[in-house]
């Protein structure tokens, strides 16, 4: 499927990328006109042993709050949230954030399985989980569970990923509703409510 809305049905959207993955996300997340009411993680595999410049790279692009997540830091409607460097994240009921340092899972941290399955646990149906480009199989797990739960799930589709591993992983293991480029799933994502009058909540 590759048409659609996510209006009135998504609270939350998660977003996992690895290898090509920032080329993908300056595809989607600029393309963001308006401040949705849904707010957006993501996890990026970089390397573990240096800090994240995403949050600054993407603030300066995207026209929505862009931030690095903080342990405890409350959730707010509309804001753009990165995982940061040897962090893995994770979203408690609150609902707020929550930082780990917890063992390595899919050789990765943050991982992106950690991301989605808690975001599961808050969040259920009323959850978009959307999996990019990518070298491994982090994700595949967590995107199937979102699946199991009812929400909604969009994959990049291989043949426009930078490396296709971790897209065709998630759909081998779960398949997805909409299998999309980078610029449809932008456009998708466009579809999220929006506040009336502009105004956003907390």
């Amino acid at each position: 499927m590759t048409t659609g809305t996510l209006a009135n049905r998504v609270d939350a959207v998660v977003i996992g990328a690895s290898a090509g993955g920032i080329e993908a996300l300056l595809t989607v997340l600029p393309a963001l006109a308006r401040r949705p009411a849904a707010p957006i993680f993501i996890v990026v595999h970089l390397p573990r042993d240096r800090a994240s410049l995403l949050a600054n790279l993407f603030g300066a692009r995207c026209r929505i709050p862009v931030m690095e997540a903080e342990d405890k830091m409350p959730i707010q409607a509309g804001t753009i949230y990165f995982a940061p460097s040897d962090y893995h994240l994770l979203l408690e009921k609150g609902p707020s954030l929550a930082l780990s340092a917890d063992d390595l899972v899919n050789y990765s941290r943050p991982s992106i399985d950690v991301l989605f399955e808690s975001a599961v646990d808050v969040y259920g149906a009323r959850l978009a989980a959307i999996i990019l480009t990518g070298a491994n199989e982090d994700g595949a797990a967590g995107f199937a569970a979102v699946g199991r739960a009812g929400g909604v799930t969009i994959a990049q589709d291989p043949a426009t990923a930078f490396v296709s591993t971790m897209p065709l992983a998630a759909l081998a293991r779960a398949g997805a509703e909409f299998v999309m480029s980078p610029e449809a799933i932008a456009a998708l994502l466009q579809t999220l409510d929006f506040p009336v009058a502009g105004k956003v909540a907390a």
